[in-house]
């Protein structure tokens, strides 16, 4: 997708009556409002107020979020796959924010790597289960008796300790008085904030109502991804999958990615895929080495949904007094999502508690940020291209499997399996696994394991 096929939200923003170009600060008694009370609301909203408190500065913080994530199902659900990768589990516990067991349904160990010429475990290069598997939201339809907390209501609630309030009502309508945002709800109320910060996401309609407003705001670009819950029973997910989430790389038409993420009593199941649909989920499905590894017959769907990601970038999220953050302005490509939100969070408070709230303040010090994530998707996307390539041969597919099982075997120098690793976790950016491939151990190994990949022994877990 190309950038400069967005509209420009900074010009988007011409027609509001603004202070444009003033230096426009918070001060005690400032109100703000998030607009949404996932993670991106919670990170900023956490974050704003304990940079706040540093320098004694008053805030007043509202969380709009009409759901409830003490609720299973539909009611509490948040559309994620699940997954926080072990370098943001780390960067958290720096900020305090350390997850607890209630919210970590299954510590995850390695990663299985599932192909037709054979399967074979990646364990972390850290020799460490830092890898949390857990909810958005409180668990899926028909979950029976919760035991756990979901991850965006431990967030809210380190937001609440910190003082925001919760007001769990929709915004219906959005306009400009005096050049500050003012929101209207559901039933009517209207307020004027002095900072509006849209963490809404691309599932929500609230961007809408900016293109709508005099902003003309104009959503990302989006595709759709399906997500479904299996009620399998603890005993059985730990005997189907065990402690390991299992990727596939299938040679199926319109598949990107697949993957099977144990969580307490349930298995999720992620698909991306170009156009994805009811045909390409059962084409997954029926495949050879998905029912190996997973028959699903006599398991129960509880719950599926399709919800839509990212797959751009708002090209200038900010404007005085608003600033769109995680899924509304930028994440990274299909990985990382929640630690793309984390980032963003973290320098649209920082831009607002101590450089101030104006389109100038956020250009300088909050777009940087931005612009990052989005430099580092365009080479996201350069690899996941030479990934499609590699599934559709099936000697690229062998050498894969031959140099990964080496790698683990042997305890050789894990090229392959870092890249793989990095890849299926986000744990590195795609810059730094675009890198690695270059390296001269690499792909020295992938040439001599493509040679070897000619030979059929190579396949069905067998190293030639």
């Amino acid at each position: 997708m190309s950038l400069s096929s967005q509209r420009s939200v900074a010009d988007s923003f011409s027609s509001i009556p603004m202070d444009a170009g003033t230096d426009l600060n918070l001060q005690d008694g400032s109100r703000v409002a998030v607009i949404g009370g996932g993670p991106a609301g919670s990170f900023f909203t956490f974050l704003l107020l304990k940079m706040a408190e540093e320098i004694d500065l008053d805030l007043e913080v509202d969380i709009f979020e009409p759901r409830f994530f003490s609720r299973g199902g539909p009611s509490g659900c948040n559309h994620c796959g699940g997954i926080v990768s072990e370098s943001l589990v780390q960067i958290l516990a720096t900020e305090g924010i350390n997850l607890p067991a209630e919210v970590v349904q299954r510590s995850i160990e390695s990663y299985v790597v599932h192909m037709d010429v054979g399967s074979v475990a990646i364990r972390s290069p850290a020799k460490e289960s830092r890898i949390a598997a857990m909810y958005r939201g409180n668990g899926p339809r028909e979950g029976g008796e919760l035991q756990w907390e979901s991850f965006d209501g431990y967030l809210q609630g380190l937001a609440v300790e910190k003082g925001a309030k919760i007001r769990h009502k929709l915004v219906t309508g959005v306009d400009w008085e005096d050049g500050k945002p003012r929101l209207t709800e559901n039933d009517g109320t209207v307020s004027t904030y002095d900072l509006v910060t849209v963490s809404a996401g691309v599932n929500s309609n609230f961007i809408k109502l900016l293109k709508d407003s005099p902003s003309g705001i104009e959503p990302p670009k989006t595709t759709r991804t399906y997500i479904c819950e299996f009620k399998v029973g603890r005993d059985g997910v730990k005997e189907i999958l065990g402690n390991a989430m299992h990727v596939f790389l299938l040679s199926i038409p319109r598949l990107e990615f697949a993957a099977l993420i144990p969580k307490g009593e349930f298995v999720t199941m992620v698909m991306l895929g170009d156009e994805l649909d009811q045909e390409l989920v059962h084409a997954f499905l029926n495949d050879p080495t998905v029912r190996r590894c997973f028959p699903t017959d006599a398991m129960p769907v509880v719950c599926s949904c399709s919800p839509l990601i990212n797959m751009g970038a708002t090209k200038r999220p900010y404007g005085d007094r608003i600033v769109m953050i995680g899924d509304s302005g930028v994440t990274r490509l299909y990985k990382d999502g929640i630690g793309a939100s984390y980032r963003t969070a973290k320098a649209a408070a920082s831009t607002a508690v101590f450089q101030g709230v104006s389109a100038e303040s956020f250009e300088k010090n909050y777009w940087p940020a931005c612009k990052a994530i989005s430099s580092d998707n365009a080479i996201g996307k350069v690899i996941f291209g030479a990934t499609t390539l590699f599934k559709h041969s099936k000697i690229s597919r062998r050498a894969i499997l031959r140099m990964t099982t080496l790698e683990q075997e042997e305890e050789k120098s894990p090229h392959m399996s870092s890249v793989l690793w990095n890849m299926f976790t986000g744990s590195a950016p795609y810059k730094e696994i675009f890198m690695s491939t270059l390296h001269p151990g690499f792909l020295g190994s992938l040439v001599w394991n493509l040679a070897h990949g000619v030979r059929p022994s190579a396949g069905n877990g067998k190293v030639a």
